[in-house]
């Protein structure tokens, strides 16, 4: 058989990975002495794990992480004070499936954006939709959003999506219209999606820090009776690197 218009037919229907995988069987011995269904096994699972690569290299180009952590990386002498069961139980992210919220709070330099980021990454391997985003870089865009008349567009994007990362909730002050647009948004997704929200102010003081009691009452309600809380404690690793890199 005649193996070149084959692979064309398998590009026309975008089955590349099995295109190429059928190409390097032709070329091993140890393949060709498989069996037809061995070989057609081998060429599924070929396309198969392609694209689940391709999809998870999506959903982290939407998700915009900002350091490459991983659950393997997770050291657990470095989550400062989180128990082995809990940190196990957020790792299986049911809470996501269970439309629950993370809170992780702790001084700087402690572990809270990495400890987000590899829940995060975790959650995109699990072909989840993911999206990360820093406090005032959310502000920006939606002030950008509200100009361009795209704010409602915004709204139902960050609202469909399963896992919203917030990192530095309260590291800066709040606007009124930002008050306004976080409840929105924390409103949207309230009982339907998860959302991970970093801070280095205790729980206790997000109130105080978006400065609005009827909103914060609002927002604080829809975030905090429904989430998993991480207390992170200790000394600024980043801190603790520094001082032990030699000096030049």
């Amino acid at each position: 058989m005649l193996i070149e218009p084959l692979l064309v037919q398998l590009r026309a229907l975008s089955l590349h990975a099995i295109a190429r995988a059928l190409e390097q069987q032709r070329s091993s011995a140890e393949t060709l002495a498989l069996g037809f269904e061995d070989r057609l096994a081998l060429l599924i699972q070929h396309e198969i794990t392609e694209r689940q690569s391709l999809r998870l290299a999506q959903r982290l180009r939407w998700a915009r992480l900002p350091q490459q952590a991983t659950i393997e990386d997770l050291d657990a002498r470095n989550t400062r004070t989180v128990a082995r069961g809990q940190l196990a139980q957020l790792i299986d992210l049911r809470w996501i499936d269970s439309r629950l919220n993370v809170l992780i709070t702790g001084p700087t330099g402690v572990g809270k954006s990495y400890i987000a980021s590899a829940l995060a990454m975790q959650a995109c391997r699990r072909d989840k939709s993911v999206r990360y985003f820093r406090i005032p870089r959310l502000a920006e865009q939606l002030l950008a959003a509200g100009a361009q008349a795209k704010k409602s567009a915004l709204f139902k994007s960050l609202a469909r999506i399963e896992l919203l990362v917030l990192d530095d909730f309260g590291l800066v002050p709040m606007s009124e219209e930002f008050r306004r647009d976080l409840l929105e948004i924390i409103d949207d997704r309230f009982d339907k999606t998860s959302t991970l929200i970093t801070s280095q102010l205790p729980i206790a003081e997000w109130h105080r820090a978006i400065n609005d009691p009827t909103l914060a009452d609002a927002i604080l309600d829809r975030l905090v009776h429904n989430a998993h809380r991480i207390e992170l404690q200790g000394e600024s690793m980043r801190k603790k690197r520094a001082q032990s890199s030699p000096q030049t």
